[in-house]
């Protein structure tokens, strides 16, 4: 008997190993025998280097390279405005595929002005990158962090809270009201997934292709979306109608907001790193006025109940916390491919919200005109137009 179950064990565990094997046998055999060699001949073979992160301080330039491309590169001589230059680079002047390094250059660049670096690799092809605006990077000391931490809390956590101050007016709405206020949450949500995949795509754009960024931008944001529907469908919070499950609406919310606003913050963080953008008093105003109404659009599944003081602080922190986050990821580590992974998954989370915030609206209008009223028109038009006069402010 024993001997009958090993022997079952052992088959499932051939039939599980023997495709990998054909698999790997077929593959080894193909790069041994080469066979596209006779199509390519003395080709040279394809380069592709991306600079991920640049840094400027008293030593010079130093440029944070990755080799995007199926062939190892080597980089054989380095240009700064049109003169030939010096250069270290660790560990190797050959990346291989996916390999980084880090090059030195040591150049008196100078504050505010543009530069433009030239990398020349061993087969004479070029890759060139443009430093706009030569600002000195910052480095990581106290008072930069609470700069940094001080402009996340002025653009995440101040305005949501703001937005959670109307809650005791939502409160005391009336039906047809509340159904306004909630169309108009639609079309905030909406804004703002609009807005957030839209960043996501554009930031997609800076990544090296072998990473393949913007198909990430779309399976990322379907993943979140699925997970929080999962969550969402957990006994205790799967029926809507109940106050546990309207809590947890303004919950996820207040998740999907925060992750935007984590993705927002790293951007003003590198911005601010890099110089491109000189985060005066009226930026932070914008941002300010733009983010308030975010607070609205927790606020208002939860209008019919009272959830007390403590949970509305608890969700001006998930949603406005993380662009405290954000502001210091940009502003000492940035990396496109990080941003593109946030707002993807903001992306996932709004949408989640704006079908389950649908859903509620839905199950208040007992009228036979369904969804679409004039009154939730009306709603959702505010709403967008409210976000998208803001957003002129930043």
């Amino acid at each position: 008997m024993l001997t009958s179950s090993r022997t079952r064990v052992l088959s499932k565990g051939l039939l599980l190993v023997l495709p990998i094997m054909v698999l790997t046998a077929a593959i080894l055999l193909f790069i041994s025998a080469d066979p596209l060699r006779t199509l390519t001949g003395s080709q040279p073979p394809v380069e592709e280097l991306a600079i991920e992160r640049t840094i400027l301080n008293d030593e010079g330039i130093e440029l944070h390279i990755v080799n995007g491309g199926p062939e190892p590169v080597t980089i054989a001589q380095v240009q700064v405005d049109e003169a030939f230059w010096t250069f270290e680079i660790r560990p190797s002047n050959t990346l291989s595929r996916l390999g980084r390094a880090v090059l030195r250059i040591p150049y008196h660049w100078v504050e505010g002005d543009l530069h433009e670096v030239r990398l020349l690799t061993s087969t004479g092809m070029t890759f060139d990158h443009t430093i706009e605006v030569a600002v000195a990077t910052p480095t990581s000391d106290a008072s930069r962090w609470l700069i940094l931490g001080l402009i996340g809390l002025f653009v995440g956590i101040v305005p949501v809270g703001v937005g959670l101050m109307w809650f005791p007016f939502l409160h005391r709405l009336r039906p047809s009201a509340m159904n306004f206020v909630l169309a108009m949450t639609v079309g905030l949500l909406v804004f703002l997934l609009v807005d957030t995949l839209t960043e996501g795509i554009e930031m997609a754009s800076h990544v090296p292709d072998v990473f393949q960024a913007l198909p990430l931008v779309f399976l990322i944001a379907a993943m979140s979306y699925l997970v929080l529907v999962a969550v969402g469908n957990r006994k205790g919070v799967a029926d809507r109608s109940t106050t546990k499950g309207r809590l947890w609406i303004g919950t996820a919310i207040a998740i999907g907001i925060g992750i935007h606003n984590m993705g927002e913050g790293m951007a003003v963080g590198a911005s601010i790193a890099a110089g491109e953008a000189a985060l005066g008093s009226f930026l932070v105003i914008g941002f300010v006025i733009h983010n308030v109404t975010e607070g609205v659009a927790i606020g208002a599944p939860m209008a019919s109940d009272r959830p007390g003081l403590r949970r509305l602080l608890l969700l001006t922190l998930v949603a406005g916390g993380p662009a405290i986050i954000g502001t210091w990821i940009g502003g000492f580590s940035y990396t496109p491919f990080l941003a593109v992974i946030f707002f993807a998954v903001g992306a996932g989370a709004i949408l989640q919200v704006v079908v389950e915030v649908t859903r509620i609206l839905s199950a208040r209008e007992r009228s036979a005109r369904g969804l679409v009223t004039w009154t939730n028109m009306a709603g959702m038009t505010v709403g967008l137009v409210m976000m998208y006069t803001t957003a002129l402010l930043i």
